[in-house]
């Protein structure tokens, strides 16, 4: 049994603590705030013992009752709070994205490392049943080999607030950083050879506070794989994950998100058919229950779980993406 302590106790930490009773292999014992309201609120809601509640991160930290943390504190925290677990020998679940940029992403890596932890980063679909289903399609060359992906995440937010979490500069806010580690942690999922991927161009357009407000991007993955991928706060995407083959395509509806029941689309030529599948769990549930198991069993080679190895590939790209989106703005200037 893993017993959890939470830092940051916002709309994703109310997720986690009312997901985590779905499982058999954690248990939430300590939560930490620096705002006294949230900790009251939290404590009866979730029955959380009092000698367990927090009001600075270090001292959650420090507490030998708890085997790992979720940190689901601003982006601009992260990268202190991963390094204040590592030094005091818990597991980590980080937030995504687990920093600002690669270079802050090194420096966690190196404590992570040193320190001989296992850290997690929460994009909670990649281990759900329904992108594994996903990926084995793909795998077995259902619609023969991969020709293309598209893969987008955009939703419409009607008011600008610069002191927002998604709008602050200072608070690592902008499409990136915020929903583009969704699509590009996608492609890792395909690149099980570790094949190169590589943008070819990108453009996108920027708010008010200076934020990239809308981002989009084509990549080749490998040699011979096209890729295009969309974040969008401007605009409702389609929100879609589609894959094109030599012999059809395969679709997802709702990939970020999975319920407990869903299907994954299947064109072949002139036929089109669902491939219906039923999750034991909420895709958050599901998540908590699989990182447990591999803190438990040591396991940091989950395929479909982001390890460290994996953050660092999403947040080079994420960075790379957000360099060359403010360059593209530059040319057009």
């Amino acid at each position: 049994m893993i017993k959890w302590g939470i830092i940051g106790l916002g709309n994703m930490a109310q997720k986690f603590a009312s997901s985590i009773i779905e499982t058999d292999n954690a248990k939430l014992v300590a939560i930490s705030s620096l705002n006294s309201e949230k900790l009251k609120t939290f404590k009866n809601n979730f029955q959380i013992d009092k000698k367990f509640i927090f009001n600075n991160y270090n001292d959650l930290v420090k507490c030998d009752e708890i085997d790992a943390v979720y940190i689901a504190t601003l982006n601009n925290t992260h990268l202190d709070l991963i390094k204040m677990c590592a030094e005091n020998k818990k597991n980590i679940l980080c937030e995504k994205p687990m920093s600002l940029n690669i270079e802050e992403a090194k420096i966690a890596a190196n404590h992570i490392k040193k320190f001989n932890i296992i850290f997690y980063e929460a994009i909670a679909y990649t281990s759900h049943t329904q992108t594994k289903n996903f990926i084995n399609l793909i795998n077995e060359k259902s619609i023969g080999k991969m020709h293309s992906v598209h893969s987008t995440f955009g939703f419409k937010v009607k008011k600008i607030n610069p002191k927002s979490r998604i709008f602050s500069k200072s608070l690592g806010g902008g499409t990136i950083l915020d929903i583009g580690s969704y699509p590009l942690s996608f492609l890792n999922l395909i690149c099980k050879n570790n094949e190169n991927i590589e943008f070819k161009s990108v453009k996108g357009s920027f708010s008010i506070t200076d934020v990239d407000d809308s981002a989009e991007a084509n990549l080749i993955i490998g040699n011979n794989i096209h890729a295009n991928i969309k974040v969008s706060f401007k605009e409702n995407l389609d929100n879609k994950i589609i894959i094109n083959g030599e012999t059809g395509s395969l679709i997802l509806s709702n990939p970020w998100l999975p319920e407990i029941k869903s299907f994954i689309g299947i064109n072949h030529k002139n036929s089109y058919y669902k491939k219906f599948i039923t999750s034991d769990k909420s895709v958050f549930g599901n998540q908590i229950q699989n990182v447990s198991a591999g803190i438990l069993n040591k396991n940091i080679n989950d395929n479909f779980l982001v390890n460290i190895q994996d953050s660092l590939k999403i947040m080079n790209n994420l960075t790379i993406w957000s360099n060359l989106i403010r360059k593209y703005r530059e040319h057009r200037a």
